[in-house]
């Protein structure tokens, strides 16, 4: 694959206001080889420059940093990038291929397990035959891999500004994308324009202040409705949209809607002596009923999700809705339930979590075990607990049913198998399929056009219908709420995850 040089040059009124973004989530890190958030990677995609990027509206990965990346094998195995002349840093230090090979061999080598190292298992080595030139050969073929690298895991740092061993922990960056970071604190983080920038972007204002409200709504909603705040991003829920337009009177705010690549699954521990059957998942599966899901409790703010693999991503399909059908079924539940010698009621706990995957979890869990409940086969309860906890009790096996949501890291259908089904995947379900891990994955990443790849996407989604180890609930819209004269924000809100700063214009 061969990715053409696009010229891009920026553009700023030095005149033009700062902007004020509030967001629900907090920033986990402001070293690319730690965080591997959405608060984190919204830092990263406007302090860092990579080798590629995504457009606006677009799934294909541009060059960047690089005027000109391309696979040099039939196989996507060997990977060429050369850098664009005089790039340099914010700081001034000029940005070479020694900084680019020390970016991943140091995000490898750190390997922490709250960072994007997982994300580049088939790196082998990275050669580097002059200042402008990097060479990636992969252990195996990643057609995938331009999209990695277009992520927040291609994040490039200054060689001379980080140690090769050790994250950066004084909550300052170094990097050459289109912004610099000021100032970093557990309540804001400033940027402003980097002038040495040389990439696509076409800045449209004079600096961003990013404000972080820690998953407290209420505070959010209220300082949009002040003025204290230009752009509410993630963490307002559809009843905050709506009372932000009562407040107002819709003169004062805009909702822009923008596509979303975010979904939400119920999780099922394999190993559970209930969860574990196959006649229990299936019954779930007839029972949901997730058009009444996304009306009650999103309001419209999301959309019934039927497979692994959301809407709007190559390889798509609806094996779930093929298989259970789009309305709830308590006959065929029963029969499920019958087959497998169940009588009585399935006493299940919905394990949940408070705010880490959306605000209104909690209410969605306890209105999905209200319709297991409503089919008088369940007993169902909710248990919320907060995210640290959670994690560790999933990793330590004591959760039958359990929720996970997933904000991709590319727009690719990989990023929806692999990491799920995969080695060493995030689930901790306890899910193995030899025929998903050791053929139909390695097979997908071996397609250099991605639309040859479809058809095997879509024999790992049946599979994963039919063995039910998730079971997909919504996938998401984007929203962000705006105060007039707020510009550009619909470019922020894609399924490529990245909200860009640039596009931003006040006046």
């Amino acid at each position: 694959m061969a990715l053409a040089l696009l010229t891009g040059c920026t553009a700023l009124d030095d005149e033009s206001p700062r902007v004020v973004v509030g967001m629900s989530d907090g920033v986990l890190a402001t070293d690319p080889a730690s965080g591997y958030d959405p608060g984190s990677w919204l830092l990263f995609n406007n302090v860092f420059q990579s080798l590629l990027s995504f457009p606006a509206g677009g799934t294909e990965p541009e060059p960047d940093a690089a005027k000109s990346c391309y696979f040099t094998d039939g196989r996507a195995q060997v990977f060429r990038c050369v850098l664009k002349d005089g790039l340099r840093f914010s700081n001034g230090d000029r940005l070479t291929a020694e900084d680019v090979k020390f970016s991943f061999d140091r995000t490898l080598r750190i390997d922490d397990a709250a960072g994007p190292a997982v994300m580049l298992s088939t790196l082998d080595r990275i050669e580097t035959p002059d200042a402008k030139t990097v060479v990636f050969r992969l252990k195996v073929p990643d057609a995938t891999f331009p999209s990695k690298i277009a992520s927040g895991a291609g994040s490039i740092v200054d060689h001379r500004q980080y140690d090769p061993g050790e994250l950066r922990t004084d909550g300052e960056a170094v990097g050459s994308g289109p912004y610099k970071l000021d100032s970093f604190d557990k309540g804001e983080a400033v940027f402003s324009v980097n002038e040495r920038y040389q990439g696509n972007a076409r800045i449209k204002n004079s600096g961003v202040r990013l404000r972080f409200f820690r998953g407290d709504q209420t505070a959010l909603e209220q300082a949009l409705v002040d003025g204290r705040v230009d752009v509410a991003y993630r963490g307002l829920t559809a009843q905050d949209i709506s009372d932000i337009d009562l407040q107002t009177g819709k003169k004062d705010v805009d909702v822009v809607e923008g596509s979303s690549a975010e979904v939400q699954h119920l999780v099922f521990n394999m190993n559970d002596p209930v969860a574990g059957k196959l006649s229990v998942r299936r019954a779930i599966a007839y029972v949901l009923d997730r058009d009444a899901l996304v009306k009650e409790v999103y309001r419209d703010t999301a959309i019934p999700l039927y497979s692994i693999v959301p809407a709007g991503i190559g390889g798509h399909t609806t094996a779930f809705f093929d298989r259970y059908g789009g309305r709830p079924s308590k006959e065929r539940a029963a029969e499920s339930l019958r087959a497998d010698g169940i009588t009585d009621k399935v006493k299940l706990t919905l394990w949940s979590t408070p705010s880490r995957y959306g605000p209104a979890t909690d209410q969605e869990m306890e209105a999905i075990a209200g319709q297991l409940n409503a089919s008088g086969l369940f007993d169902a309860d909710v248990k919320s607990v907060a995210f640290d906890q959670y994690e560790r009790d999933i990793a330590a096996g004591k959760y039958g049913v359990y929720v996970k949501g997933w904000v991709p890291d590319y727009p690719d259908a990989d990023n929806f198998t692999a990491p799920f089904f995969g080695k060493g995947n995030v689930l901790g379900n306890h899910y193995e399929n030899s025929t998903i891990t050791g053929e139909l994955i390695p097979r997908t990443a071996a397609e250099s056009h991605r639309t040859d790849a479809d058809g095997l996407f879509g024999e790992i989604q049946d599979i994963v219908a039919q063995q039910i180890p998730v079971l997909p609930v919504w996938q998401a819209k984007q929203y962000a709420v705006v105060r007039d004269g707020v510009h550009g924000v619909d470019y922020c809100l894609d399924p490529s995850t990245v909200f860009r700063f640039w596009e931003i214009s006040q006046g």
